[in-house]
This record gives C-alpha cells, structure tokens and sequence, in this order.
C-alpha cells in the first residue's frame, strides 16, 4: 500500500499519468503508472487498459496496460480525522440558480419534453494545504462500497472520487449493470422508506435500461429494487444481466448504457440536449464512466459520480438530482447539498 502511493506521488512530481483505485467492498487498491506523458485514447473497446470518459463522450483518455508499470497491494485502514462539521453555507445566488434550473426542468417535463432530466451543478471550494492521497486514502476507507479512485494525466488534470454507481461490468458475453436512483439522507435506521416520486424515478431507470439492451441480448435478468447505502445517502438499486448475442460486442452495449437516465435523463437525446443548453457549465468528466477495460479479460466500469476536481488550491465539486413531475425545486436543491458532503468529509 505505502509502495503504490509513493509511486503515485513521484508520478505525479515527475508530471507521468497514473491512477489508483479500490474497487466496491474489495480491500486492494491497484496502480497504473504510465511510463511516458502521451494522452492515449480508447476507440473501439478493444483497447486494455483505465478508461476515463467525459459525459459526452467527446474524450475517452487511455492509461494503456502495455504503456505502464502495475501495482497492486492490500489497502490499509488507519486513524483518519474526519470533520463531522460540514460547511453547507448557503450561496443565495447559487441556490437561486440552481432551483430556477429546476424548474424550468420540471416545465420541460410537463411540456412532454421529456419524461426526466438529471439537472447538476459544481460547487468549488477553497483549499489549504490540500494532500491528495490523504483524500484517497480518506475515501477508500470511509466509502467501501464504492469505486474509489484518484486519476491523473498532465493534459487533463487531477479528479478524485467514490462512485456507488457501476456502468457495467462484462466478462466475454456475459455483462451486469445496474440501475440507481432515488437518494435520501442518512438518519441512522436501516429501515428506508421511499417516497412514490422516488420509486417512479427508480423505476424509469431500470425500463430503460432493459427496454436499450433487450435487441442485443439473448437474456435479461432483473432483480427486485433494494436500498444502497453510500457513505451518508441512501439509493435505490436494481442489478441487471444478461448475455449478449454473437452478433453483438461490448462497445454496444457502452453506447447503449452511457449516459444512463440515472446521470442524464429520459429519452436520453432530448434531456441530454436540454442538459447541455441549459446547464451553463461544462461537465466535461463528471458523469462520464471510468474503470478497467479488457484487463485480464474483464471490463469493470462505473459512472463517475461523487468525484471532484483538483485545480491549483481549488475543489470543483459536481453534483446532480433527478428532476421528475414530482420534483420540487427546493429539496432537489437539499439534495445536492447532502450529495456535496460526500466529497467535503475529506477535503
């Protein structure tokens, strides 16, 4: 464990690409430690290696297997200092901002524009003195059921985060994703209770999902919805798999899944479009999807949620709600303040 973040830090001195990442309930962490600076990129699915996508799709970085040195190691637990005192001050005109956004999503919705849209914003936060792999380290042990990571590359920056949401994971022609929606806060009791507007969310994720995939697939399995605790926040979940026909390949079934109505909305095309008119900022790799491709014969990726960016002594924190006919501005906007939280614990 010592070895991986060492090597993690002189890559990151010597300006070389790497990343480092635990994946959900697994107790090691694994390094890619690129050997030279060139910005790789992944095209067709067949590459092997750590993908990083952003949300449109646009940039698909490439930390390649056959590029770089692999590390792996047990994690190790330690005392960590956690601040249990967030600062959730409220910024009047960032709150305003986003719940106007809201809004206009939910007039969408009751346009027929679409039936859902997953509407985000970024937060950016000061820092002081800021230890990126106390952040990691902090991360991997205070969300264990979620993919941890830290990604670097010179010509695309630093961003950290701990993700609950798998994309997809394949081994041959077989594959598993997942539909996640509906969040609530923590509030001690195992017993959740889920409101209708989050069932119905839940719900148009999951049709979705198997309604996209059913003509490239010999076989769809679907498990009942479930609650997902992630760090302070509650999901719904639903695990899906199946078998893909001969004729079809893991790209399609990418293309297929990114971006899910869980980070984008429904129909995609038309949230997706209302997204980028009306969001004002770029995504750029927030809600895109990141993990192992092909390595040692198996894709394992997750969609980047709960993740920031490190710029200079700045955090730019991402967070996104799924906006519905039920929504209501002013709690979308609690939620994303409770989603911020994720990632302030350890800043």
């Amino acid at each position: 464990m010592k070895l991986i973040l060492q090597k993690a830090n002189k890559q990151y001195r010597q300006n070389l690409p790497f990343v480092i990442y635990k994946k959900p309930n697994n107790n090691n962490v694994k390094g890619l430690f690129q050997q030279n600076d060139t910005l790789f990129t992944a095209t067709d699915c067949i590459e092997k290696g750590f993908v990083f996508t952003s949300f449109d799709s646009s940039k698909t970085v490439l930390i390649p297997e056959n590029q770089s040195e692999t590390i792996s190691a047990v994690f190790q637990e330690k005392a960590i200092a956690i601040s249990q005192k967030v600062d959730n001050t409220t910024n009047d005109k960032a709150k305003n901002n986003f719940e106007n956004l809201v809004a206009k999503g939910i007039q969408a919705i009751e346009n027929k524009q679409f039936k859902k849209v997953v509407l985000s914003r970024k937060e950016t936060v000061d820092l002081v003195d800021f230890d990126w792999i106390a952040a990691f380290e902090k991360l991997a042990q205070l969300y264990p059921s979620t993919f941890a990571y830290c990604f670097f590359h010179p010509k695309v920056g630093i961003w950290l985060g701990a993700t609950p949401e798998q994309l997809l994971k394949a081994n041959d022609k077989k594959f598993n994703t997942i539909a996640l929606a509906g969040t609530q806060k923590d509030t001690g009791s195992n017993e959740v209770i889920w409101p209708k507007k989050e069932q119905e969310e839940q719900q148009i994720v999951t049709d979705y999902i198997v309604e996209k995939i059913k003509d490239i697939t010999s076989e769809v399995e679907v498990s009942e919805p479930y609650s997902l605790k992630a760090g302070s926040i509650w999901h719904i979940k639903t695990d899906i798999s199946g078998t893909l026909n001969s004729s079809s390949n893991l790209c399609e079934v990418v293309q297929l899944l990114h971006p899910t109505p869980a980070v984008c909305g429904l129909p995609k095309d038309k949230s997706k479009a209302f997204i980028l008119e009306n969001e004002n900022y770029d995504r750029t790799f927030y809600t895109g999807f990141l993990g192992e491709l092909n390595v040692e014969d198996q894709t394992d990726l997750f969609v980047n949620l709960r993740c920031m960016e490190i710029s200079g002594s700045q955090a730019h924190l991402y967070m996104g709600c799924g906006i519905t006919k039920e929504s209501i501005p002013e709690k979308e906007w609690e939620e994303s303040c409770n989603k911020s939280a994720t990632m302030k614990r350890v800043l």
